[in-house]
């Protein structure tokens, strides 16, 4: 480039030229002046060119104004004296021709003003235009694009006329924009001025080479590196000239292939020439080449793909050196990428030359071949050179790169996106179209791709329906991948997971959850994979996991293997054999298959290493291809194999005593493969069972899940005929007594599963067996001690009652309706016997042996199956036995039909039998409890059900109740006579006074007498406290008695019912009417006071352990000894209730402790925990219910008369869940007395709802998954224990137990604990006493109770003993409500409006809780909606009105509320606080006091609740008058708006008819000076969003606020205050007005205001005009940025061309004003923040790179390889970058970041940190990783400093470094960069 004569070329290069007199000259010309000469002449000249521009500015209407003004201005121009060859006003005459070029006007314009360019160019001739090309290409640099073909020519015609002649120098900066604007013209081929255009390029081309360049070839030279360099970076970023790229190349690209082999002597010539071509196009970036490429490989349009892999086969084959040997690695990958990615097209012309390209050229058939990649070779195939096949080629050059490539699109992070993470799948499925490829490809991807889906699956962002889209895809590419890989890669990953090796062991487990993800997931069940590869897989696992055994030797280096491993692989393996089908292993030896070897043989040909190398043979040498290679093993020795290495395995696993889950997977796998496996087969059997008996007979104890896999593998075993039934009853013993230990009562972790497990070695032997029953008697009678001493400990008794209790629950078809899992090696196929059917079989013999224990009362056992009969829910199976054995003695058949005499017994009769029989019955009756009596009345004995029928013994055919029957057997007892003998008459006598016994107990109700008083309960209470220190609690039992038959002699009372222990279902008193209660007081009688003591002796009983056994004997004691307190009994309430509650909590915390263990630490406790809570609750329960009874009683006596004018309406009148009498009740006698109960209630309470909310929520985690039928029956009886409870509770308290149930919900709040706070709301639908008609009413007492009692009547008053506001209460109820079925309203409705009214009739105490009332209201219209109750008009109207008089009464009430609460979320513009408050749950008082949100929810259903539109129309209009009016129009606006303020907005928005009220609202904010103070997180959420519907509702919302925009003016400006304070109004409003246009843009979507887009242009045109003395100022500048910022981000590139003169000119005045002197006019014109902001637009220009624009970028950036590369100029200049950025970069005196010199090595730039972390193109300024925006705009020292000159200094490299990343734009970054500048009001100017 020719440098001006002057200073300028004088000095030197570092001098900035600023100490010269004459001003700076720029090598970028634009705004600068030639000196003028001083003539007339000249200034005649001058001024006819100014006249002519000025009619630019008035006289164009039209386009033949247009012609009119350049006819004018070429007049003026040839006006001009013939020695001047300068164009006066040059910058303006350009700026006007580059406007006439607007692709709108029509083509007679743009040849007018090619004219006027012409003679221009004519005029200042080459040295001119050489230095002015900066003035004059940038307008005619976008003609083609448009151009008529009437245009072209002239077009062509100037450019090779002017432009080809210029210097090199000054070309080379602007060639990029000379490609991109001649490339149009090479779009259509068949053109004519295609071929012309073809011949301007390579002109061009030869224009700017250097003089020194040799030629390699008619179109090729050594100087063409930079046009070749320039031509790449064109075709990557000039999207839409593409097509004309693609000609070009096709035409010129040299062929960079070489020959695979040397076939002549002219070879090593055309090797040079290739090598010199090469070094051409790839020189200085080869990066670029590939770029180019890869970029069009990636268009949007099929044809350009498909000619860019043309070009690949012909020009860049995959063995070039261009690609294998100077580029990188990633930029091969990146070609790659880009390449297989046509493959998703599913085209198959695409797919035909990606082929082509990858495999190499077709080794030739003939001497013709297509002239592609390879050199001509004859047709021998001895030449075929050094590859005989594509395969060999691919592999060798392909393969690596392809397989990286694909690696990398595999591991990219695609932020969730389901389609990107699933690209790679699919482009994988389509290169298995080519099995050369395909197969060569896939065994490397396989494994990534799966753990790609399962990691995207375990990701955080990723939601179901993502991954199943992403599943889904991969499906596809799995089920085309073979079965032999498939499954030697699940046997790669099996021996890195459990093989030797140095895989830590996270790594190990990784590789196992790989396997299990691919087994659950993927269909791996083909036939080919179920019947082949599945079994070796498991055979390959079995042998590895033996092989780990031996390397778990001491001797051996490596570390035992992870029991977790361990235990995963053996599952794996059992997943794997659960797919096997049993046609896998034929019974019979095929024709074609491999006979079977004996197993002696087998075992020795085949150790265990021979095993697994033949295995791992077949799947690497052969990839498991069953076509290429048969299976290492015929079926028959496959089955033959596993049966011995399962069996070895748990032979092993049983003599080391492994763990149980070890052991566990194990015997499944063998389980499983006797099921499959053909009954012929034969293993080693006497060795398992020689390890069975090992392992069952060892002292140790053995873990359950040990003992349940040895039961169901020894079940299975006989099942499938593999043992006699001989070895198999051998086992029973052993397993049964294993069995029994479990099911220790103290221990309940396992009993569910161990009676199931009994069950199921019972169905294995078949139900005649009786072994089990044998094995069970035997266990019963181990520790008896027989004769007068007697003993039978009670341990025995609780196991059978758990055997009892869980066998009359069994019921396995339930079970699996259900779907329950089979647990510990249940495997589908062996069916269980239900023991609810079949129960006699295993539980007769033991049951007669526990009721023996009733006869003897000396033994524990005794009062364990006491206890037992008290709690048994199987009564009637009980009796079911008896008659049973009934009906089997032969003399009860015998009946006299003739005569009625009795009949003699027979010497064959069995008395005994009969006599055991009878009294064990006997025994029955006396200890059963009353529900027995129950049983016996209702439950018929069915006559035909047993053989004999029952009719034999009756002599009645008709069904009868039990005890009738019962009856009838003792009276066939007694109707026999003895026979003659001692012995028989002994027996017989014995028979008939039991049968006399057992008829005395069915005819008669027992009862007791009194007795006189002895005053024994003091020395006897003593004794009984001393008790409980002894070591047998079951002396207790018998001194509790004695207790308190002394204390019933204190009081005579003519009978009593007897003192029979209670039990769990026992509460009738309770439920009895509160009359019959209120009866009990009315009988007084003087009884002397109880001792003092025998309150501590109960106190201490029911807290001591050693009482647990008889716990429920101590209850039953308490609760007969209540009465007994008549006046005192207030007193020992409390304590009473917290000794219970407190043994509650703690039996309770031991429960649930056991439960969560996993270890199995048996206790010592004779008591299992849930029998000792029911126990305590039943006690708990007593004592309440007899507090009560008195409390009710004492409050009855103290009645008054209610008065005659006691207030009437919803709190008079209304029906509470609580008791009620006729008359209002006295406080102050009972008062004391009612606390004490109502305390005692709350704790009971309190405690039940923990123990309800067992298993629920949160605490359903950390449960021991292995017992959890246990845990669920445990967990359901004490839940159910506990609602039953709380039932009663609620049906005597209502009130006060709803208030302590709102407490627990208030503090779970207050604990953050949100799952806690939900049960309470599934607790009071589970409770039958708190159903919302008494739910709802007992609220609205509790509410009342503290807003207004005195409106109360005194009997519904709180006793306000649980701390709450009424704001908790009530959103209680809003959320209590909001929980109810729909169908409830038409109970609670008549309660619910009147206590609506009642509140309306006096608001003034609910004033903090109206917005939640509202909200109640709101929830009963929505709800009511929705049900056929809603359709009644007159109710709805009701609820109508109530709502909107309740929405005046708030704003009424809380007028000042609205501002308070939108300050409150000031902390919203703060994100860190409000992310951690966001964190929180909201607490009541926040809730019930944001009405603004309260507001947000209710509006979206205003029509459900008003139902009609006048209604609507009102609440709407008082909501934005009392809410969001005031709000937006407040003192302290933006901060009193909120985002619910906004999300309130938004849904008035959206309500019909409701236009005016929110559009006022919405457009006085808008306009607000103090808009733009709005916090930016507001602005993205709420503002933006309101502004886009605001808009689209009103189209001349953008005329409007253009309308606002006055031009700038200088008339009747003065000086002085006044004036300036006019010039700051005018600036800040035209600045606020820009910074609305901007931001309704940004609202709005792309091209929304196209239509707008001339007045925008003229308005923008305008206020560029203005200077910094004018009216609005050159401040302004900084906003007019903004909007263009704001159009470019939004408008479509094609819409921008009438602005790109504009800003062209404006950006170069702007940033050229960086470096003018202090007060000169273009500093005073371009402010701090203009500059800043037009620095702001460049970097987005060069960011988003809109194409019109990359035809100006060369005037602002360097956008060759210059940027990178300077290149090396002979003589004393140098390279000087001419971009204007760079000159004034080198003015500033920024030392630029590195130039590469030469072509080694990659650029690397600070600058391209910018979003590398994110993989997108941002801004370099005010972004993550590029330069801070954050400086002071006063200074311009320190924004040059910090921003300007580092910014400057970095733009050209950080251009470069973006093209050459190929990333995707940010624009929604770019966005939010723009939002933060037009709402940081801190560059408004202000007022004076």
């Amino acid at each position: 480039m020719a440098l001006e004569p002057g200073r300028r070329s004088a000095s030197p290069p570092d001098s900035s030229g600023r100490d010269s007199p004459a001003p700076r000259q720029w090598r970028n010309h634009l705004g600068t002046e030639d000196t003028p000469p001083k003539d007339k002449h000249y200034r005649k000249y001058a001024s006819g060119i100014e006249r002519a521009l000025a009619l630019f500015d008035t006289a164009l209407q039209e386009w033949a104004d247009y012609i009119s003004f350049l006819n004018r201005l070429l007049k003026a121009l040839q006006a001009r004296p013939p020695s001047i060859s300068t164009i006066p006003a040059k910058e303006i005459v350009a700026k006007r021709l580059s406007q006439c070029l607007n692709p709108s006007l029509p083509s007679g314009v743009h040849q007018k003003t090619i004219e006027v360019y012409s003679y221009i160019f004519s005029v200042i001739g080459k040295d001119g235009l050489s230095r002015d090309l900066r003035l004059y290409l940038p307008g005619l640099a976008s003609v083609l694009s448009f151009a008529s073909l009437t245009v072209r020519a002239p077009f062509l015609d100037l450019l090779e006329r002017y432009f080809l002649d210029l210097h090199p120098r000054s070309l080379r900066p602007a060639m990029k924009s000379v490609i991109l604007a001649l490339l149009p013209g090479l779009e259509e081929e068949t053109s004519e001025e295609f071929d012309r255009t073809l011949r301007l390029v390579e002109r061009f081309k030869a224009a700017i080479r250097p003089p020194e360049s040799q030629d390699f070839t008619e179109a090729h030279s050594s100087g063409d590196d930079f046009f070749w360099q320039c031509f790449f970076l064109a075709s990557i970023t000039g999207h839409t000239r593409r097509t004309g790229a693609l000609a070009y190349l096709s035409r010129f690209l040299p062929r960079l292939g070489h020959a695979l082999q040397p076939e002549s002597s002219t070879a090593s010539s055309d090797t040079t020439t290739s090598a010199k071509l090469s070094q051409l196009v790839t020189s200085p970036e080869p990066g670029l080449l590939i770029r180019c490429f890869a970029a069009g490989l990636a268009d949007d349009q099929l044809l350009i793909q498909r000619g860019y892999l043309d070009l690949l086969v012909t020009h860049l084959p995959m063995h070039s050196e261009v690609l294998q040997k100077k580029s990188k690695a990633g930029d091969l990958e990146l070609l790659l990428r880009a390449a297989i990615g046509v493959t998703v097209r599913r085209d198959m012309s695409l797919n035909r030359r990606l082929w082509s390209w990858l495999l190499g050229p077709e080794p030739p058939a003939s001497a013709e071949h297509d002239g592609g990649l390879d050199s001509p070779t004859p047709t021998s195939t001895h030449h075929l050179g050094f590859f005989s096949s594509r395969t060999n080629y691919f592999e060798e050059f392909g393969l690596q790169p392809l397989t990286r490539a694909l690696l990398s699109m595999i591991k990219s992070d695609t932020d969730g996106n389901p389609a990107e993470r699933a690209r790679p799948y699919r482009i994988c499925l389509s290169l298995m179209d080519r099995w050369e490829i395909g197969g060569l490809v896939v065994p490397e991807l396989f494994l990534p791709i799966v753990d790609s889906v399962r990691k995207f699956k375990d990701g955080k962002s990723a939601s179901k329906a993502d991954f199943t889209e992403v599943l889904r895809s991969a499906s596809v590419f799995f089920d085309g991948v073979e079965s032999g890989l498939i499954y030697g890669e699940i046997l790669a990953l099996m021996a890195q997971a459990i093989g030797p090796g140095d895989l830590s062991v996270l790594e190990r487990r990784d590789k196992l959850d790989l396997v299990k993800f691919i087994l659950t997931h993927f269909n791996v069940r083909e036939e080919e994979m179920i019947t082949i590869h599945a079994p070796l897989a498991v055979l390959s696992i079995l042998c590895m996991m033996e092989e780990t055994k031996v390397y778990d030797e001491p001797s051996d280096a490596l570390a035992p293997l992870d029991a977790y491993l361990s235990e995963a692989a053996l599952n794996t393996a059992a997943s794997l054999l659960e797919l096997v089908p049993e046609r896998a292993f034929p019974k019979e030896i095929t024709a074609k298959s491999t006979p079977p070897l004996d197993l002696k043989i087998l075992a020795a040909s085949f150790p265990k290493m021979e095993l697994l190398k033949k295995i791992r043979t077949f799947y690497t040498a052969d990839q498991g291809n069953l076509e290429a290679a048969s299976p290492p093993f015929g079926p028959q020795n496959l089955a033959q194999l596993l049966l011995q290495k399962a069996c070895d395995l748990n032979c092993s696993s049983l003599s080391r005593r492994e763990s149980g889950a070890e052991i566990a997977a194990k015997s499944r796998i063998l389980v499983l493969l006797l099921s499959k496996l053909p009954e012929t087969l034969s293993f080693g059997t006497s060795k398992l069972l020689a390890a069975l008996h090992d392992c069952l007979e060892s002292d140790e104890p053995i873990p359950f899940i040990t003992y349940s896999s040895i039961l169901s593998l020894s079940s299975h075993t006989y099942a499938t005929n593999r043992i006699t039934a001989i070895e198999f009853s051998n086992l029973v013993v052993p397993l049964v007594r294993h069995a029994w230990v479990y099911l220790s009562a103290s221990e309940p972790k396992y009993h569910v599963e161990a009676v199931r497990s009994l069950w199921l070695l019972q169905s294995a032997l078949t139900p005649s067996n009786r072994d089990i029953e044998a094995t069970i008697c035997s266990l019963m009678l181990e520790a008896d001690t027989a004769g007068t001493f007697a003993q039978r400990p009670a341990d025995p008794g609780r196991r059978f009652s758990v055997l009892w209790t869980h066998t009359l629950q069994d019921n396995p078809s339930a079970l699996e309706r259900r779907g329950s899992k089979a647990t510990n090696g249940d495997v589908k196929g062996l069916a269980r016997i239900a023991g609810m059917d079949h129960y006699e079989v295993m539980l007769t013999r033991p049951l007669f042996l526990m009721l023996d224990a009733l006869a003897d009362e000396r033994t524990q056992l005794f009062m364990t199956v006491k206890t037992w009969l008290n709690t048994l829910n199987g009564l009637d199976k009980l009796f079911s036995v008896f008659i049973t054995k009934f009906s089997e003695l032969a003399f009860l058949r015998r009946r006299q039909d003739v005569k009625p005499s009795p009949s003699h017994y027979r010497d064959s009769d069995d008395l005994n039998l009969a006599l055991y029989f009878v009294r064990s019955l006997s025994n029955v009756l006396r200890w059963a409890p009353e529900a027995a009596w129950a049983i016996l009345a209702r439950k018929l004995g069915r006559s035909e059900s047993l053989h004999p029928p029952l009719s034999v013994i009756t002599g009645m055919d008709a069904d009868m109740p039990l005890q009738e029957f019962f009856l009838h057997v003792c009276l066939q007892c007694l109707a026999h006579i003895e026979v003659p003998g001692e012995k028989s008459e002994a027996r017989a006598t014995q028979l008939h006074r039991a049968a006399l016994t057992l008829l005395h107990q069915i005819l008669l109700n027992p009862f007791a007498e009194q007795l006189a008083k002895l005053q024994l309960e003091t020395v006897l209470i003593e004794k009984l406290q001393q008790s409980l220190k002894g070591p047998d609690p079951y002396v207790q039992v018998l001194l509790l008695d004695v207790v308190y038959a002394s204390l019933k002699l204190r009081e005579l009372v003519p009978a009593e019912p007897p003192a029979s222990p209670t039990h769990e279902k026992r509460m009738a008193h309770l439920e009895a009417p509160r009359s019959s209660r209120v009866s009990l007081a009315e009988k007084h009688m003087v009884v002397p006071p109880l001792p003092p003591a025998l309150l501590k002796c109960i106190l201490a009983g029911l807290s001591s352990p050693s009482s647990r056994p008889v716990l429920d004997s101590w209850v039953g004691f308490l609760t007969e000894c209540l009465p007994l307190y008549t006046n005192s009994v207030f007193q020992v309430l409390i304590p009473l209730v917290e000794t219970l509650c407190r043994q509650i909590g703690s039996t309770f915390s031991n429960l649930q402790r056991l439960f969560r263990s996993s270890e199995e630490t048996p206790s010592h406790g004779a008591v299992g925990p849930e029998t000792t809570l029911i126990s305590l609750l039943n006690g708990l329960e007593q004592v309440l219910a007899n507090g009560h009874d008195r409390l009710l009683a004492e409050e009855a006596r103290a009645q008054v008369v209610k008065s005659p004018d006691q207030p009437q309406g919803f709190f008079g009148n209304m029906v509470s869940g609580v008791f009620s009498s006729d008359a209002p009740q006295t406080r102050s006698a009972t008062a004391n007395d009612r606390l004490t109960v109502l305390l005692a209630f709350q704790d009971a309470v309190r405690m039940c709802f923990t123990i309800w909310s067992w298993g629920q929520g949160t605490d359903e985690r950390g449960q021991d998954a292995i017992s959890g039928a246990s845990l669920n029956y445990t967990s359901v009886r004490m839940r159910n224990r506990a609602r039953r409870l709380l039932e009663h509770l609620f049906a005597a308290e209502t009130l006060e137990c709803l208030e302590t149930v709102i407490g627990i919900w208030r503090g779970a709040l207050d604990s953050a604990n949100v799952s806690k706070a939900a049960e309470v709301f599934n607790l009071l639908p589970a409770l039958d006493g708190s159903r919302p008609k008494h739910t709802i009413p007992a609220m609205f007492n509790a509410i009342y109770s503290r807003t207004n009692p005195g409106a109360l009547d005194p009997s519904r008053r709180s006793t306000l003993t649980i701390e709450l506001q009424d704001t908790d209460l009530v959103i209680f109820l809003v959320d209590y409500t909001r929980s109810l079925e729909d169908d409830t309203m038409d109970e609670i409705w008549q309660d619910c409006t009147a206590f609506l009214k009642d509140i309306l009739a006096n608001p003034f105490p609910h004033r903090q809780t109206l917005p939640s009332l509202l909200e109640f209201a709101a929830i009963l219209g929505e709800k009511v909606d929705n049900t056929n109750f809603g359709e009644q008009r007159k109710m709805r109207r009701e609820l109508a009105d109530l709502f909107l008089r309740l929405l005046t009464a708030i704003f009424t009430a809380r007028p000042a509320s609205f501002e308070s609460s939108g300050s409150s979320n000031l902390s919203e513009k703060r994100p860190s606080e409000a992310s951690l408050q966001s964190a929180v749950v909201r607490l009541p008082a926040e809730r019930a006091d944001d009405v603004v949100g309260i507001l947000a929810s209710i509006v979206p259903n205003l029509p459900k609740i008003l139902v009609e539109n006048d209604r609507i129309l009102t609440a709407a209009t008082a909501i934005s008058t009392t809410v969001i009016g005031p709000a937006l129009r407040s003192k302290s606006f933006p901060d009193t708006v909120s985002k619910t303020m906004l999300a309130l907005l938004q849904e008035l928005s959206r309500l019909p008819n409701n236009q005016k009220s929110w559009k006022k609202d919405l457009s006085d904010a808008f306009n607000d000076a103090r808009f733009f103070a709005s916090s930016l997180p507001l602005v993205h959420t709420g503002w933006l969003p309101l502004l886009k519907q605001w808009t689209v509702a009103d189209k001349e919302r953008m005329p409007d606020l253009l309308s606002r925009l006055t031009p700038p003016t200088t008339a009747g400006i003065v000086f002085g205050v006044g004036a300036t304070s006019a010039r700051l109004e005018a600036d800040r409003k035209t600045q606020l007005t820009l910074r609305r246009l901007a931001t309704l843009i940004l609202a709005c979507a792309a091209d929304a205001f196209v239509a707008d887009l001339p007045a925008i242009t003229e308005k923008v045109t305008e206020l560029l005009t203005a200077t910094a003395t004018s009216s609005p100022s050159s401040t302004t500048r900084a906003e007019v940025f903004m909007l263009l910022r704001a159009l470019v981000l939004r408008t479509s590139a094609v819409h921008l061309a009438p602005l790109w003169p504009v800003i062209n000119a404006e950006l170069h005045a702007a940033i050229a004003s960086v470096v003018a002197p202090d007060h000169s006019t273009a500093s005073d014109t371009y402010g701090n923040a203009s500059v800043m902001q037009a620095c702001k637009l460049l970097d987005l220009l060069v960011c988003v790179a809109p194409d019109e624009f990359q035809l100006h970028e060369w005037l602002f950036v360097t956008d060759t390889i210059d940027a990178v590369y300077r290149p090396q100029f002979g003589g004393s200049g140098g390279y000087q970058p001419a971009a204007l950025v760079d000159e004034v970069c080198e003015e500033l005196g920024a030392v630029g970041l590195g130039f590469v010199g030469g072509v080694e090595g990659a650029p690397t730039v600070q600058a391209s940190a910018v979003g590398s972390s994110s993989g997108h193109r941002r801004p370099l300024l005010g972004t993550p990783g590029g330069i801070s925006d954050e400086v002071s705009m006063e200074r311009k020292d320190e924004l040059v400093a910090k921003v300007l000159r580092p910014f400057f200094g970095q733009l050209s490299i950080h251009a470069f470094e973006s093209t050459y990343a190929m990333a995707p734009v940010d624009r929604e970054g770019c966005v939010a960069g723009l939002v933060k500048d037009v709402f940081d009001e801190r560059s408004i100017v202000k007022g004076l």
